[in-house]
Parts: C-alpha cells; structure tokens; sequence
C-alpha cells in the first residue's frame, strides 16, 4: 500500500489523536529504517524508547516466534512459564520481592498508585492516601496516571480528577510542604522525559529517599522510559544509589511488544492480596517471552557499551552549533536548542533522521544496538540541520 493510501485511510477511520509526522514506516535493520516508499532513515527514536534492540533483531524475533509456536495468551487464571520466568529475572537483577504484569507504562503506574494506596490503608486505615507527585513530570493516560502528571496541559478538558494528589518542586522543602501528614507515596522520575529530558539531581533523590523511609512513606519510581538499559544501567535508579519501594517499566521491556511491569521490594511486597487488581492481557507469554530475552541480553558488558555509545554521542552533541545544552542520562538525551525543536525534527525528518520532541527540547533516544556507523551518519544529518 502506497503511503497516500496509508494516509487516507487512517484520516478516515483512527481516532484524531496523533499529529503524525508524513511518512510511513514498513521496515528496517536495527537503527535504519525504512518507509513505505523505500527512502531510509537513521533511527534516534526507537518507537520512544521502545525498540531498544531496533528492527527486525534476530535473537529477539526467535525468542517471539518459539513463543508463538506454543501459545499466544494465558488467563491469569492459569499458570504460564515465560510469565514465572521473567519475574525470577526481574527481582533477581533488582532485588525485587514480587512483580504484577500489565499491558502498558501508564498501566504499571496506576497499579503503583493502588498498591501505595492499600499498603497505606491496611497499616494506617483510611485517610493517608495522599500521593506527591513531582512538577513537569509524566506518569500516563489513564485518569489516575494523568492526575499524577504534573503538568498542566494535559489536565484540560478532564477533570474532575482522582483525590488526593498533590504537587512538588523537586526540592525536599516543597515535597515536605505538598506531603503534610496524610501522604502514602511519593512518585519520581529519575528522569523525566516527556518534559524535556532532565535528570534529577542526586542530593535530592537521595535526601527524598531517607525522608520516605524516616515517614514509612512509599518511595515509587518511574522506569517507564528511562529504565531497562536506557541511562547506561538496568534501571536509572541504581545511578542515584537507593532502592525505591516500588518500581514501574514498559517500554523499552520486550522490545516493541506492549509489557508493562509493577515491582515490589520489601516493605511493599504484600501490599495486594487475590482479587486487589489484575489485567487479561498483563504477563502475555509472547510478550514475556520477548522481555525474557531483553532482559536476559542486558547483561554488564552490554550496559558497557550503551554507557560508551552515550559518551560518544554527547560528545559530539556538545560541540554543535545552535546547542544550548545536553540533558539527560545516557542514551536518553535531551538538547536545548536555539532553533524550534519541531521545526528541526521536520527537517532532520526530511533529510533521513528520526528524532524525537520534548516540549522546547529535541529527545533523542536510539537503539541501544546503534552502530558507530549509524550513530555518525545521524549525528552528520543533525549538524547540518543545525548548522
């Protein structure tokens, strides 16, 4: 199907919820794609973090099609080895306790919300519910999720929202100011991506961490973009040296096939009981089969190479002209430009480079598998975009 016919059809029956950018993709090899017209194009997206080991991976595609070949979905009702497999993964790399698997990052961030919730109701009774969520951060689409987005542009046209959320600067001041006495959670992201790719700073994750603990508030944090190898280590968390007591991933966590990932470490790990949540779809076989081998290849000498990968390439983004500023950690990279960071992507788009926004800031978050060839051949397109 040619790409005008692409375009006709999905204006006439997908819901208007996309400003799409003119092209279609069809194919690839690892962080080189291509369209429904045959151009190619560098690819310093990954679907928004989420193809970490880009197109058409032979080990990953293995991993899926022996899945395949068995069973494709499993009730909750039943037992299902890939399900029991990747939790063992999981908490044995992070020290988790227990895992609950959804479909989706937003998903796993309303079943943090939940648990925090109940951990707090069983130990306290009713009335300390009240969850801090940080300014400019991003925590999903569903109505809870988006309550504890701290930013106001996505809160038009849906109120009223979920109770009892409250908003911080990330400075322990303000978090204790937002907190008063009936907070049960506190949520972060390491890095918050959808605001422009910035990082945290150590003090104050490592300061909200012994306040949570001193208070027996919940310390949760957002892996959804930022984790599973994307900063240069498994989850960003490990570079701030603390331990959350709840943990969310998606992403990036199966490679391009929707997971989501609720961890629980010990304080929080009997936080739900039978019939407390659940999902028809969360722990799919063949997804897990897919983030069974993900996880399985992020081992430390892989972790190397994305830590060396992202020095290279903030490096050279340092010297661009029209670069104000690298952000971020890792392969999850954030530049304050002097140009429109639309305008730009459109014409790095044009000239064969996929990237990413972040309101002002052009994201930038390829394949962990990039090759140095792909990076420099990305990297000259942005440069002469700038330039």
């Amino acid at each position: 199907m040619d790409f005008q016919k692409i375009k006709e059809l999905d204006s006439e029956y997908l819901a208007k919820t996309y400003a799409r950018y003119p092209v279609a993709l069809v194919g690839g090899k690892n962080a080189t794609l291509a369209d429904s017209e045959g151009k190619e194009y560098i690819d310093f997206g990954a679907g928004i973090a989420v193809n970490i080991f880009g197109a058409n991976d032979e080990a990953w595609k293995a991993a899926v099609i022996e899945q395949l070949g068995k069973i494709q979905h499993v009730s909750n009702y039943y037992y299902a080895e890939p399900q029991v497999r990747l939790a063992e993964m999981l908490c044995g790399r992070t020290g988790a306790k227990r895992v609950f698997f959804s479909n989706s990052g937003g998903e796993a961030n309303e079943c943090a919300l939940k648990a925090a919730r109940k951990y707090s109701y069983m130990k306290y009774g009713e009335g300390r519910s009240r969850i801090v969520s940080l300014k400019d951060s991003f925590h999903g689409r569903t109505l809870f999720t988006l309550t504890a987005t701290g930013q106001d542009e996505f809160h038009r046209y849906f109120g009223p929202f979920v109770p009892g959320v409250s908003y911080a600067a990330p400075e322990m001041d303000d978090v204790i100011r937002a907190a008063g006495k009936n907070t049960c959670a506190v949520i972060i992201e390491c890095v918050q991506g959808e605001s422009g790719v910035n990082a945290l700073t150590k003090p104050f994750v490592s300061e909200l961490r012994r306040w949570c603990t001193e208070h027996d508030v919940l310390l949760i944090c957002d892996e959804v973009q930022c984790g599973n190898g994307r900063t240069g280590t498994l989850y960003a968390y490990e570079q701030y040296g603390i331990v959350p007591d709840i943990m969310t991933t998606a992403k990036g966590l199966a490679g391009g096939l929707p997971i989501g990932a609720c961890l629980f470490f010990e304080r929080a790990e009997n936080a739900f009981s039978a019939g407390d949540h659940g999902s028809t779809f969360g722990g799919n076989p063949v997804s897990c089969a897919a983030a069974v081998n993900v996880i399985g290849r992020l081992t430390n000498e892989f972790l190397l190479e994305v830590q060396g990968k992202a020095a290279y390439m903030r490096a050279k983004l340092k010297g661009f002209d029209g670069v104000k500023a690298v952000t971020g950690l890792g392969l999850m990279i954030g530049l304050e430009l002097e140009q429109n960071s639309k305008a730009v992507a459109a014409a790095c788009l044009e000239k064969g480079l996929l990237v990413l926004t972040a309101h002002e800031r052009l994201r930038i978050v390829p394949p962990l598998t990039i090759t140095k060839t792909e990076m420099d051949e990305g990297l000259s397109i942005l440069r002469e975009v700038l330039g």
